[in-house]
């Protein structure tokens, strides 16, 4: 992995807290509109992740692969990178 493992891993850390806190939430019988601001608190950080992480991709993995020339691998990278994208549009 490319991106920076610190942050990634200091972002995943505070997604498992927040999700730690929702199993409360919902134990706790929380109203539901707190809980829904949790839940989109949490998607936005492993959105942001995600993010980063592609980032990171293309600019390591997939420009690695465009700089070695080989025709096979450069569209094995296509092929991924048009498959996250259509995960990403649903």
């Amino acid at each position: 992995m490319k991106a920076d493992k610190e942050q990634t891993l200091r972002k995943l850390k505070t997604v498992r807290g927040q999700i730690d806190g929702l199993i409360k939430m919902v134990e706790d019988n929380r109203y539901c509109i707190d809980i829904s601001n949790q839940l989109m608190a949490s998607i936005a950080i492993l959105k942001n992740i995600n993010k980063d992480v592609l980032d990171a991709h293309l600019k390591h993995c997939v420009t690695e692969v465009f700089d070695s020339g080989d025709q096979t691998d450069k569209k094995q990278k296509i092929d991924e990178m048009i498959k996250i994208i259509d995960k990403l549009s649903k």
